[in-house]
Parts: C-alpha cells; sequence; structure tokens
C-alpha cells in the first residue's frame, strides 16, 4: 500500500512540474503582469493547469491567474522579496494594500504614471492572491471532508474532526472580517479602477467565500447527523450480534404465528386489501344482484348536512383561531409577570398558579414559540433555561419538563 502511494505521488509530482517546464515562459509573463494569457496554452493544457491548482479563475468574468503558491515558488527562486510571502495573514496582506494605494496616490500627484502603473499590477496581484489563499483553503475544507472527516471509526474521530473543520472555517471567517469595505471606499476616493479593483470585484469574491463556507458548514452538519444515525444502528447490531453470542442456540420466534405479538414488532396497522367486482364472471351475476339490493338508499337529510358543514366548518375554523389568540395573550401575560417579577419564572408554576386550563404541553410550546418569535434584540432581554432530560442513550432526541424565564440583567444587555 505504502510503495503504491508512493509511486502515485511520485508520478503526480512529476507531470505537475513538467507542466510548470512546459509552460514557463507563459507563466513567467502571469508573473509579471497582471495576468496570464489564456491563448499561450491549448485546451488540454488549459485543464491540466487548472486541475494542478497552477491556474485559477476567480470567476467566470476575469481572466487567468497564478496561484498565490505557485507566486510565492517563483519569487523564492528569484529571491523576490517585494512578492514573498512568509506566513502572511490577512491583517498583514491588508497593510500592504494600504501602503500600496498610498504609494500609487503619491505617485499620480508627482506624475509619475510609470510608478502609478507598477503600483497598480501590484495591487492587482495582492488582492489576487489574497483570493486565491481563501479558495484553496476552502477546498482544502472540502478535501478534509471528503477525506479525513468521511472515513473516519469511532464517534471521537469525528467530533474531533469537526471541532478541527469548525475552528478552520472560525479562522477563515475571522479573516474575512477583517476586510472593512467602509475603510476602502474612503481609501481608493475617486480613482475608478481602483474602485473596481478594491470595492466591487473584492466584495463580489468575498461574498462567494461566505456562501462557500456556508456550504462547508451545512455539509459538515449533514455528515455528522448521517454518522450518528450510523452510530446508533451499529450499537444496535453490536448489542444483537453480543447477545447471539450469549445465547447461541437462541432462534427468534414465528411471531406473525402468535395471537399476542409482542410490542415491539407490532407496529404497523393492517392491511386492508383491494377488491373490485368481477362483472364478466357469470356465475356471480345472482349474487352480485342481491349486494346490489342489500345496498343503501340515497339519504337526502345527509346530503343536506354536507351541504350545510362549511358553514359549521367556518364557525370550528374561527373558534380554533380564538383560542389560539387567548393562549398568545396568555403567554403574553406570563412574560408581563417575569418582567415584573425580575427572577426566574417557571412556565408551569404559572400555569397552575393562574388557574389556566391550558394543556402543559402546548402551553410550553408556546412560551418557547413565543421566545423564537421574539427579535434579536429582544431575546438578549430575557435569559431561559429548559429542564429536559434525553429520551434514550441511542439517540440525541430530548424531552422538555419545564420552562424557566428571567429578564437579564442589564449590564448583560447593554454588552
Amino acid at each position: 500500500m505504502a510503495e503504491d502511494f508512493n509511486s502515485s505521488l511520485l508520478r503526480t509530482g512529476a507531470e505537475r512540474l513538467a507542466l510548470l517546464g512546459k509552460h514557463a515562459q507563459a507563466l513567467m509573463q502571469g508573473y509579471i503582469g497582471e495576468q496570464v494569457d489564456e491563448s499561450a496554452f491549448s485546451d488540454a493544457a488549459l485543464k491540466k493547469l487548472l486541475a494542478a491548482r497552477i491556474l485559477w479563475r476567480p470567476d467566470e468574468d476575469s481572466g487567468l491567474k497564478l496561484s498565490h503558491r505557485v507566486r510565492d515558488l517563483i519569487a523564492e527562486m528569484l529571491s523576490d522579496a517585494r512578492r514573498r510571502h512568509v506566513n502572511a495573514d490577512v491583517a498583514e496582506t491588508l497593510e500592504l494594500l494600504r501602503n500600496l494605494v498610498m504609494t500609487w496616490r503619491e505617485a499620480q500627484q508627482r506624475g509619475d504614471y510609470l510608478l502609478a502603473e507598477q503600483q497598480q499590477v501590484r495591487l492587482t496581484q495582492e488582492v489576487d492572491d489574497l483570493n486565491s489563499r481563501f479558495a484553496d483553503a476552502i477546498d482544502s475544507l472540502w478535501q478534509r471532508l471528503n477525506s479525513d472527516f468521511g472515513f473516519v471509526s469511532s464517534l471521537n474521530d469525528k467530533i474531533r474532526e469537526n471541532e478541527r473543520a469548525q475552528k478552520q472555517i472560525s479562522r477563515l471567517l475571522d479573516g474575512l472580517d477583517l476586510i472593512d469595505f467602509d475603510e476602502l471606499i474612503t481609501l481608493v476616493g475617486g480613482s475608478g479602477p481602483l474602485r473596481k479593483l478594491l470595492v466591487s470585484q473584492l466584495q463580489n469574491q468575498v461574498s462567494a467565500h461566505y456562501s462557500n463556507l456556508r456550504e462547508v458548514q451545512s455539509r459538515l452538519l449533514q455528515l455528522m447527523a448521517r454518522f450518528r444515525q450510523q452510530q446508533s444502528r451499529n450499537l444496535l447490531v453490536n448489542g444483537m450480534v453480543g447477545f447471539l453470542r450469549e445465547h447461541p442456540r437462541f432462534r427468534p420466534g414465528n411471531y406473525a404465528q402468535r395471537t399476542e405479538v409482542p410490542t415491539l414488532f407490532n407496529q404497523a396497522a393492517g392491511l386492508v386489501p383491494a377488491a373490485a367486482a368481477a362483472l364478466d364472471r357469470d356465475r356471480d351475476a345472482d349474487l352480485l344482484a342481491e349486494l346490489l339490493q342489500h345496498l343503501p338508499r340515497r339519504d337526502l337529510q345527509a346530503e343536506n348536512l354536507l351541504v350545510a358543514a362549511p358553514a359549521q366548518w367556518s364557525a370550528e375554523a374561527a373558534s380554533v383561531a380564538a383560542r389560539q389568540q387567548q393562549l398568545k395573550e396568555d403567554v403574553e401575560a406570563y412574560y408581563l409577570q417575569v418582567v415584573d417579577a425580575g427572577q426566574p419564572l417557571s412556565a408551569l408554576d404559572y400555569l397552575q398558579s393562574s388557574g389556566l386550563a391550558w394543556d402543559a404541553e402546548i402551553w410550553l410550546f408556546q412560551v418557547i414559540a413565543e421566545y423564537q418569535g421574539l427579535p434579536a434584540r429582544q431575546q438578549q432581554q430575557f435569559r431561559i433555561w429548559q429542564d429536559e432530560s434525553p429520551t434514550s442513550p441511542w439517540n440525541q432526541v430530548r424531552l422538555i419538563h419545564d420552562v424557566q424565564l428571567q429578564l437579564a440583567p442589564v449590564a448583560q444587555v447593554a454588552s
């Protein structure tokens, strides 16, 4: 297995180094300029360069760019200190962008348009490198989901991989939060090219990064839920295997032949077979005629009741709406009592002390729904506790027994 992996790694590395050597002239032109000339490659070579992450395209309307790893490799080999990044982070890149914009402004004021053009090219390259680093980090997250995260054997390993991925997502989100577009708008001023580069294009790319990270988080939750489901099934199977080892002579009974079926197996409702009269069977004609005579006659009184039913239904709907409105008002009165008390107040204690006739489960559901329906600012003004317990050690379902609500302290709300 190790030899196969090494041979595959050797073959892939040799192919990608050969790609760099074969297209060195065109790649160096892309390193010096803003983007790579797409016409310098054939369709097959272009597909290979994109698959090897040597080149990348920020979006459909943009040209080809060198990936930041290739650009750093070339800068390292050429000892180009201006473009070499050692442990570069987002904050350092943003500071570099500010310095480049200030240098571009000073060159414009002096009339040194050659230097201004060089600074604009460097700005474009730095923005491309910044977006390339985010794109590579998100791509590595997807690869982890499809490799390490998807092929672990225990729940603890799965949780550790999940925490590792979540921490990387948090670091990427923190890096994206450092990009302040209000500051960039003020920084570029009235320059059209810089506004297009540092505001419109960068904002579109940052939005794409946020969307990709949301997809990664959604995929993480799906994989975690699927793994928990598989774990519960595996526990059931392993428990059955252990039982059979302890009782090797156990044989399942024929429960279908029993008059009293155990509750575990008696879950499905009885089947009602479909049937129809066979009108083409002559020998059954007399029987069908007899059945036809015994059919109940048309009941006009029942039909009149059905015609009058919509009015009755509307009255019932109005009654249900009135009960729902009364329940909502009672819950609002409970919230006002919480505000007046200033201390934690149990929802069930309030229900009993107030003499309300609502079912406890419906009452708790409405209390929680009322809290979740509040705006985020108003939710911060309350503190809610749920008295809950797991239903079984084999799943994540929890039962809520009671809810306590308290008005949050003023200092906590202000923070």
